[in-house]
């Protein structure tokens, strides 16, 4: 049985077994007396219920320490707080209780109670009845020894406080249970958006291995035409032209293993990203969510100040989730590479009859005049770390690329005084929904 992830003090049984000792018996002493002058009801059977709940194992031996050391508690507080102490009298008034608290643990383990963690009834149904008899065993020993006589009366009492103790203990039991439940939806959640996001980069990934394999077949076969060409021709140095031809030849060949490793693999990573079991199409706003949670911890790596805002306007189908979180995350990433150390950012969504609209609005730096005709050409970049090494100047081409083969189209605005920058994208709904939706 797996231990509730709720607190890490209760992941061991050792330290169940510690807080049973200390905390049972001065829960004990929260008390009150409805049948005689020795019979008394506290907090303690509760207490050990919900503890005992927490244990993996036998509860014999923890139940009989708690036991023990109730009744050694009982007597060393008649001690302390009694000038008459009599060891006799005060062991003889209390290791009564010594029974119920052993029964108690040896019927929850007879009864395997830990086995019915996700049934409530059935958990709360056999508490009452451990309890009933737990009580009716200090009873009989009280009976024994006193000779008080166990009246309905008595009894229908016994019944109404132990099912009191279970309510109680049900209601704890269940909040512990919503908690943990609810820790391990946000953990779900969090691992899917980093997998969305992992999943999301493997896609451009793809984009850009599927367009060096357009190259390199273009290159393989100009290659090898003129490498015909030439073996065709009439000579004149025919030394100097075998040396080309052949290599032309081995450039061909090459190039030919160049496609032939890169189609290996774009389809591993292919079929990595069809067998991830993400949806393939989803919310806007989750989308634009992840995005935001994701750049706003990259903003924290890079130790930037920066404040994302997002608007949702309109009514949107669910969007291919690869293609959305390529475009916008390359294009907030960007925002927040450019902004110095503090900014803002702001997302909007808008929805025509025919296409959804994305604006990425910054205010840092902005684009310099100069570059403004070069940002979306392959290899320009105008970022450089801290070691001047330049990026790698693809994120803005891989963006446009693909806002072109889905018919859409990307425009930037950067003010005058080259204060922020805005890119807005216009791409049409039917390149990025679902067939079920496009129908």
């Amino acid at each position: 049985m797996a231990l509730l992830n709720i607190n890490p003090l209760l992941r061991t049984d050792r330290t169940i077994i510690i807080f049973m000792i200390f905390f049972v018996p001065l829960a004990g002493e929260i008390s009150f007396y409805p049948i005689n002058e020795t019979f008394r009801v506290s907090l303690g059977p509760p207490a050990l219920f919900l503890l005992l709940l927490f244990l993996r194992k036998s509860t014999i031996i923890p139940g009989f320490l708690t036991a023990v050391l109730v009744v050694f508690f009982r007597v060393l507080l008649d001690l302390l707080m009694h000038a008459d102490f009599s060891l006799v009298h005060s062991f003889e008034t209390h290791y009564p209780t010594f029974f119920f608290y052993f029964t108690y643990t040896c019927l929850f383990n007879l009864a395997k109670v830990n086995r019915f963690h996700h049934r409530f009834i059935i958990i709360g149904l056999l508490g009452i009845i451990i309890e009933i008899l737990s009580n009716c065993a200090e009873l009989l020993i009280q009976y024994m020894i006193f000779e008080f006589s166990i009246t309905l009366v008595s009894l229908s009492k016994l019944v109404f406080i132990a099912l009191s103790h279970s309510f109680i203990v049900l209601g704890i039991f269940s909040m512990m249970k919503l908690y943990e439940a609810q820790s391990r939806e946000i953990e779900v959640r969090k691992r899917n958006e980093h997998m969305l996001l992992h999943v999301s980069n493997l896609y451009e990934e793809t984009i850009h291995l599927k367009k060096t394999l357009y190259n390199s077949e273009a290159i393989t076969k100009k290659a090898y035409e003129l490498y015909r060409g030439l073996n065709q021709s009439d000579p004149t140095n025919s030394n100097l032209l075998k040396k080309i031809r052949q290599q032309l030849l081995e450039i061909a060949g090459e190039v030919h293993d160049i496609k032939k490793d890169n189609q290996r693999i774009f389809a591993g990573l292919s079929t990595l990203i069809s067998n991830e079991g993400i949806i393939d199409y989803i919310n806007i706003t989750e989308l634009i969510n992840i995005i935001v949670q994701a750049n706003e911890k990259y903003a924290r790596l890079l130790k930037k100040d920066i404040h994302f805002s997002f608007t949702i306007k309109g009514e949107h189908p669910h969007y291919h989730t690869y293609i959305i979180l390529s475009i916008i995350n390359n294009l907030v990433a960007n925002a927040v590479e450019s902004i110095q150390n503090r900014g803002k950012i702001n997302i909007e969504v808008g929805s025509q009859p025919n296409s959804v609209d994305f604006r990425i609005e910054d205010d840092g730096p902005g684009i310099p005049q100069k570059y403004r005709k070069l940002i979306f050409k392959p290899g320009f970049t105008s970022k450089f770390d801290s070691m001047g090494v330049p990026s790698t100047g693809i994120g803005l081409t891989f963006v446009k690329d693909i806002v072109t083969k889905l018919n859409g189209n990307v425009t930037f605005q950067s003010d005058s005084s080259e204060k922020g920058t805005v890119f807005t994208i216009c791409l049409p709904v039917e390149n990025l929904v679902g067939k079920e939706d496009s129908s």
